[in-house]
């Protein structure tokens, strides 16, 4: 409701591009050296780097949006991760603290317990794919280790899962029916993007393979009773192919030690001082499917989400539809 206020009013204010999450990376240093990841395999003098308190909290302030995603790197190797949570809750934002939960049991007396505060715990697969993507034997069960405990605590807690090619529709089902127990409160869920900094370039989906994985493995939800999606019911739809859109960047700006990244969170293209330089010299219409050949195969919801987060405000029939899915 609160994120469904905020769009109304930048249309009401006639912004055509505005955020909805803003992509916070205080460092790019991590415990772990996963496969997929290219943050890691940044020079040794930007991975010893950090965001102070006081960048981040103004990196939010300038870009003004609800929900701020932290990532990384691994957050809490942060020395100061719990000022930061704290003063962009207190900022009366909705934070998505990603992490591998390697180190979460050393933090749950002094993170708040707060509706405004989601722990979202990296799940790629079931113990031992995901031991495999990490790189390290023991991780899954730290993971679900974490959740159960974090849930006892009164957290609110989602996975972040990203599928790699190899994966099949069965065994992505299996996994998702092995999490409902645990009584997360939404499961966030991706294929594998290529991008140039990945160490490992063989195992991504393009995007035909995307929709078709993801078309059989959502047609298994039952009406969206079997599996709790932490996204909007219309990006399930894209991810699908049952809408097209283009991509939105603007819509998940990403902030890191580097500065203001563009085009977004995936790419990096280039860096400037401020959030007013992002909108204004970003060459927006040069990015996207459609326009750029290291886009062609993406479908990650930092691009796609917002399209279609701003797509079920367009109109009263679509609110409807969003709302009814929402609340089933």
């Amino acid at each position: 409701m609160k994120i469904g206020f905020y769009i109304m009013k930048q249309k009401m204010l006639g912004r055509k591009r505005y955020p909805l999450v803003l992509m916070l990376e205080p460092l790019y240093r991590c415990n772990l050296e996963c496969t997929g990841c290219g943050k890691i395999q940044k020079p040794n003098e930007i991975l010893k780097k950090y965001l102070s308190v006081d960048d981040c909290l103004t990196a939010a302030s300038q870009c003004g949006a609800p929900v701020v995603s932290i990532a990384g790197g691994e957050p809490l190797i942060h020395p100061e991760i719990v000022d930061i949570v704290h003063g962009l809750v207190n900022q009366d934002r909705y934070v998505y603290l990603c992490t591998n939960a390697i180190l979460l049991e050393k933090f749950f007396d002094k993170l708040p317990v707060d509706p405004r505060l989601t722990l979202s715990i990296h799940l790629d697969g079931q113990k031992e794919h995901h031991d495999h993507i990490c790189q390290e034997e023991g991780i899954y069960d730290k993971a679900i280790n974490a959740i159960r405990e974090a849930k006892e605590r009164g957290f609110r807690v989602t996975t972040n899962t990203t599928f790699f090619d190899g994966v099949t529709v069965d065994e992505a089902e299996s996994f998702l029916d092995h999490l409902r127990p645990l009584n997360i409160d939404g499961m966030t869920v991706a294929s594998a993007f290529q991008y140039p900094a990945a160490p490992d370039q063989d195992h991504f989906f393009g995007r035909r393979k995307t929709m078709d994985f993801f078309r059989e493995l959502l047609s298994k939800n039952h009406d969206g009773k079997r599996w709790n999606f932490n996204h909007s019911p219309f990006y399930l739809d894209f991810l699908k192919g049952e809408r097209d859109y283009d991509c939105t960047p603007w819509g998940n700006p990403c902030y890191s030690v580097l500065g203001w990244q563009q085009p977004c969170y995936l790419l990096d293209e280039g860096y400037v001082n401020t959030f007013e330089e992002l909108m204004e010299k970003t060459e927006w219409d040069s990015y996207g499917h459609r326009n750029h050949p290291k886009c062609r195969d993406c479908t990650a919801h930092c691009g796609y989400e917002a399209t279609a987060v701003e797509d079920s405000t367009n109109g009263i029939g679509n609110m409807i539809t969003s709302a009814k899915a929402v609340f089933q």
